[in-house]
Order: structure tokens, then sequence, then C-alpha cells
């Protein structure tokens, strides 16, 4: 079967349109706060706009069929057409002249990972660090409908899950559903924003701060406006644990926040990925305040009190924030956690492979997937004593067909795999093991502070330009579920049938 290009050309158009709509609200805010940038800013989305239309025009007359194949070219090079496009604000204006650079600043953005290259955040104009916020709030939505509404279509990553729950039509046709489903998701998603920025002003931010933390928050992106990220407020805990809510939040089932609203509250204390996400929030974060309590340097920033329940308090703090920041791939940091011990350094690092809920908005492994693989593997102790019984995983007291558990075994295999070969490219650009393995992991999982050379305090500035766009490629694997984008790149799947 031949590919209907038609209809591939005129869905990048219209992403391309949506990216330039964007970006014309970032002209604004330039305008706003007359930071000098405002023309500059306004032909990057015109550029945009135009290509869109240019895209968009030729291919209005396309068949409105799209089989897998073209959902998986749309959604990989949607998001690369994304990104290419996103670049252009920080070229034009200067901010990031170098394109290396201002693409892996642009796909940090879009996979919501955090990373960046720029060393003076705050001498950036104001456009262009909302711009930057808002690359964090579009992907970070847009991976919200990939995973409800897209990829249980194309069998990706076992999905299929918690698909048949997603909020709206029950009806044979998908794209009523992925309508409806978009539309509901949409209006969770612009209301925990809103609700953020609101208590943050509230708080103690003011409004350009607000608005740039949400939108960083709710996509667990982790650009922030200062150089010293949410450390910047160190001195005020509302803040913190405003963002330490709506990170929480941002890292949970969308969906559950659907049915939480629709007064359904006994369907998400009953979900056990939710469940085993709490659990593991709270027991690591029990763990790690432990630790810095007892065992950190007091002369590190992040114990801030001198009073001794002060300590107590500014202990479970930072270590809540952080372990809430690495599990939910946010990358908001308050402290340098690579200095607290070493044994929080490998725990850290741990925590990279576990990642939120699926159906959020955060990155890694997923919750749920670890869930499967935990029941299977304790099955197969089973299965060795009754190889005749037949012993299915449940999951929600659903049993979870075969197909699904060997796809999410196959997921987990390709995302350790990916790491390593990720770690090894690194390597070969000369950097140290913990540097290595720390930017692979990081970047596969979307999280964004890493170890050695690009920990919490430093950023990806120091990598070549070729590292940059590794790095930009495992960011780019690791928001899309890795099949997603990986299958592009196998030979069988260009050949017409």
């Amino acid at each position: 079967m031949k590919l209907n290009y038609k209809i591939i050309f005129h869905f990048l158009g219209l992403l391309l349109l949506f990216n330039g709509g964007f970006m014309l609200l970032s002209t604004l805010v330039s305008f706003a706060y007359t930071d000098g940038i405002t023309f500059r800013l306004l032909m990057a989305a015109i550029s945009t706009i135009v290509i869109g239309i240019a895209l968009m025009l030729p291919t209005r007359n396309h068949e409105k069929i799209m089989n897998k194949r073209e959902g998986y070219i749309v959604v990989t090079f949607g998001w690369l057409i994304m990104a290419f496009s996103g670049t252009l604000p920080y070229v034009f204006t200067g901010a990031i002249p170098d394109f290396s650079s201002a693409f892996l600043e642009t796909m940090s953005g879009y996979t919501t990972t955090g990373a960046t290259i720029l060393s003076d955040i705050e001498s950036i104009p104001k456009g262009v660090l909302f711009w930057r916020s808002m690359t964090h709030w579009i992907g970070g939505m847009g991976i919200i409908v990939l995973a409800i509404a897209i990829l249980p279509l194309l069998g990706i990553g076992g999905m299929q899950l918690f698909a048949a729950e997603a909020p709206g039509p029950t009806g044979d046709k998908l794209h009523p559903r992925i309508t409806d489903t978009a539309k509901r998701l949409w209006l969770i998603y612009v209301g925990y924003t809103i609700a953020e920025t609101i208590l943050l002003k509230l708080a103690g931010m003011n409004f350009f701060d607000a608005i740039n933390h949400s939108l960083s928050t709710l996509s667990t992106g982790g650009f922030s406006t200062k150089n010293d990220s949410v450390a910047y407020w160190n001195d005020q805990p509302l803040i913190q644990y405003i963002i330490i809510f709506f990170m929480f939040l941002a890292g949970t089932n969308f969906v559950l926040s659907y049915f939480a609203f629709k007064g359904k509250v006994q369907k998400v204390l009953k979900d056990e990925e939710f469940k085993l996400y709490f659990l593991f929030t709270a027991i690591f974060a029990i763990i790690a305040a432990l630790i810095i309590y007892f065992k950190a340097d007091p002369s590190i920033s992040s114990i801030d009190h001198p009073m001794v329940w002060g300590q107590a308090e500014s202990a479970f703090r930072h270590a809540l924030f952080q372990v809430i920041t690495v599990i939910t791939t946010t990358g908001f940091i308050t402290a340098d956690y690579t200095l607290w011990s070493p044994f929080l350094v490998v725990f850290f690092f741990g925590l990279m492979f576990l990642g939120g809920s699926a159906g959020s908005t955060s990155g890694g492994v997923k919750v749920m997937r670890h869930l499967i693989l935990i029941k299977n593997g304790f099955l197969e102790f089973k299965r060795a004593l009754h190889p005749n019984a037949v012993l299915p995983v449940r999951y929600n007291s659903r049993a979870v067909s075969g197909e699904i558990v060997f796809n999410i075994l196959a997921f987990f295999i390709l995302y350790m795999l990916s790491f390593i070969v990720g770690s090894l490219v690194f390597s070969m650009f000369g950097f140290d093991l913990m540097s290595s393995i720390g930017i692979a992991a990081s970047s596969l999982g979307n999280i964004g502070p890493a170890f050695g050379a690009f920990g919490p305090v430093n950023n990806y500035a120091a990598l070549p330009s070729l590292a940059k766009w590794w790095a930009a490629f495992l960011m780019l694997i690791g928001r899309l579920e890795l099949f997603t984008v990986l299958i592009l790149l196998t030979p069988f799947f260009w050949r017409n049938r």
C-alpha cells in the first residue's frame, strides 16, 4: 500500500500553523515587556505560518484516511518539524545564534526534557524566555493526546492498557473519540496551568515568573526563568510546595484527573498505577530526607535553616522536591543533590529509570510498565512450579493480554539498549563514565539535570555540536516511546505493499 503523502504534509502544515500561532503569543509578551526583539519574533512567527500554509494549500484535497504507517510518520516528523521551526525565535533574535545549540534547546523544550545550553538565563529577553517555556507546554499537551489517543492505535509500548478508560464516546470510530478526549484533556491541562499561576503569584512570585514556571511544571519540563532554577526561592517554602503539588499532578495519568473532576474519586484511589506512584514517591522522599538530615554536610546550601525543626522541614522539602522532580522527569532543582552523599547520587540515578504515570506529561519508562514487569516476574515463579496453569497478569482487576506483556518487555529491553548505546556514544566524545551515563539516562528519560559534567548546577553547553544532535535524538526517541521513531529506521517500513 502506497503512503498517503498528501495527508502527511497536510498535518505537518497544520502543526506549523499551530506553532506559528504560539510564536505570535510570544511576540505579544515581547511587546508587553518592551524587550527590544518584538519585530524579530514576529518575523519568526510569520515565517513559520507561511511555510505551514505552503504545505497545506497543495494538499487540501487529500484522502481522509490515515493508516498505521502514516501515523508513525506524522508523529515522528511532526515532532521534528516543530523542533526545527521552533529554533527560529532563538536564531532570529540572536539569543542562541548557533543552530546546533538552538536545536538542542528547542528539542529539549518540546520533549519536556528541560536541559539547557544557556549559562545566563536571566539575561535572555522575556519574549524568548516565554517562547522557551511555551515549547514545554506545547510538547507536554502533545504527548498527553499522543499517549491517550494515538499510541494505542499504533500499538505502541503497551499503551492500550489505559486507552479503554480514556474519557469520551465509546463508539467504534476513532476520530470522534480522539477529538472528545483531546478537548477534555486540554481543559484540565489549561485549568491546572491557570490555577498554579494564580497560586504562585499569591505566594510571592511575579506574574512573569509564575506563568513561566506553571508552563514548565504542568508539562514536567523544567525550564526556569532563573539561573538557580527553583533554588532561587529556597527562602520561600510555600512556592516550592506549590510546585511540588503540581509536579505530582502532572506526573499522574490525566485521565484520573478527569475521573476525579467527575466525582469518581474511588476510581482514582483504586488505580494500581496511582497507588504505586504515590507509594514510590512517599517512600523515596522519606529515605532521601533522613539521609539529608543525618548525613549531609550541614554547609550544603540546601539545609538552609539553623533551627532543628527548620532543618527537618528543609531536609524533607528538598528531598520531596528532588524525588518528585526526578520521578516525574521535570528537572527543576532546589539544590545540587550530587553533593548530598554517594548513596543519594546512585539513588537519584536509579530514579531516572522510573518515570511518572502512563498518560501523564512525564517521560521515562513509566510506573505502569514497572508494575506489569514486577507482576509478570512474580508469576514466572508460579509458572515454574505449575507449568500447565493459566496465570495471566492482572492490572486493575483485568487480565492483561500476552501481547501487551511482550510489548512492555520489548520496550524495556529496547530502552536499556538505547541507554547503553547512548552512553557509549557520549563516552566517544571524551566524557567520563559518570557524565556519559548521566546525560544518556537524562536525555532518554527527558529529565534534564544529570551527573558529572552535566549535573544540576551545570548545563549542556559543553557538548560538542555532534553530541548535541545525539542528545536531541535520545530526547526524541525517549519522548515518543522508542518504537514510534525507531521503526522508521527499518527498511521494511518504507516498502510499498
